[in-house]
């Protein structure tokens, strides 16, 4: 495993101490020491030393073993985590829940191997409330039935949007107060995605699942309230990169036809992010009055070339092609700020 990968692993147990998650941090770090010292970290990594930063290696690696541990399939390791009714055993404990890592990893390689060429699939319903924040931002004079197209769907749980609660008790907004739709109805939801996943079924829920970090008990509970919303509410998304299904988004009359998407740009190959926003253009300069039609993002985005990247709810509706930054938000949506 190459120096870089162990920077990477690094790098992202810092980030999931940032996001609340003390036992995917604490994980991560250890297994960044496996990998340097060429450990069995490395031998269930090998033939990913090239993969890019992108790639998220760390995050493919817990959400493969997680969903061992869901499907109690990971022996005594499910002790140890608290979405299966276990306790994790941080730096500075016993360290036990560490050992049982290591023993699945060295004990079932192959079965840990068979998701590490997934990308995460976290479908985050938290994100949600991002979203919705910018609908409800959107001029009245443009409201109308909204057509809601989306990228990296996942499993489209964030097109179920209107079903779910942004009431104060939640701590989904903070800020600037929004201004209600409360005859919002969505007439059509369909997404794309180049790997769906089927949250009516056993293996979708599984998969969702897995690639929520164990420790944070409130996302787990959210994810599983939006299960069985889906249960009852059918999207269509579409197995489709990204630039071939915006091809396939027109306005329409007495619709507003809203693309939106949440967290996988930097998933998207140059080339594709520039045949989006080619795309995203085209149509916008086909939009009117009678048709209007919203770009609605939630991305790390900079404000200015200089500036450093923040969780952005960005904003451009047609026809008039006006662009704001509504507010901030956090890489699981709880709590966005508007300002």
């Amino acid at each position: 495993m190459t120096v870089r990968q162990v920077e990477l692993f690094r790098a992202q147990a810092q980030a999931c101490a940032r996001l609340g998650s003390p036992m995917s941090a604490d994980l991560l770090t250890r297994a960044a020491d496996d990998l340097a010292s060429g450990g069995v970290v490395a031998d269930v990594l090998a033939g990913h030393e090239a993969g890019p930063g992108p790639s998220a290696l760390a995050l493919r690696l817990l959400g493969s073993v997680h969903r061992l541990v869901l499907g109690r399939r990971a022996g005594g390791l499910a002790t140890y985590y608290p979405s299966v009714g276990g306790t994790w055993a941080c730096a500075g404990d016993s360290g036990d829940g560490w050992a049982a890592f290591r023993t699945l990893l060295g004990e079932r390689p192959d079965a840990v191997r068979e998701w590490l060429e997934r990308p995460p699939q976290t479908n985050e319903v938290g994100r949600a409330a991002a979203l919705m924040g910018g609908l409800c931002s959107i001029d009245p004079a443009l409201r109308a039935p909204v057509r809601l197209f989306e990228i990296g769907s996942s499993g489209g749980l964030n097109l179920l949007v209107d079903r779910f609660d942004y009431s104060a008790q939640t701590g989904a907004w903070r800020g600037r107060p929004l201004t209600p739709w409360p005859d919002l109805r969505i007439v059509e939801r369909r997404g794309s995605d180049v790997l769906p996943v089927d949250p009516t079924t056993t293996q979708g829920r599984l998969t969702l699942t897995a690639y929520v970090w164990p420790d944070q008990r409130e996302r787990l509970e959210r994810l599983r309230a939006a299960l069985a919303i889906a249960q009852e509410v059918p999207v269509d998304v579409r197995s489709q990169d990204a630039a071939s299904f915006v091809e396939t988004v027109e306005v329409s009359p007495g619709a507003l036809t809203v693309l939106w998407h949440s967290v996988m740009w930097q998933y998207l190959a140059p080339p594709e992010q520039e045949a989006v926003r080619g795309r995203i253009s085209a149509i916008g300069a086909k939009a009117t009055l009678d048709a209007p039609f919203a770009h609605l993002f939630l991305e790390p985005t900079r404000r200015s070339p200089q500036s450093e990247h923040e969780f952005l709810v960005v904003l451009q509706t047609w026809p008039t092609g006006a662009r704001w930054v509504l507010g901030t938000s956090v890489a699981h949506g709880i709590p966005t700020t508007w300002e």
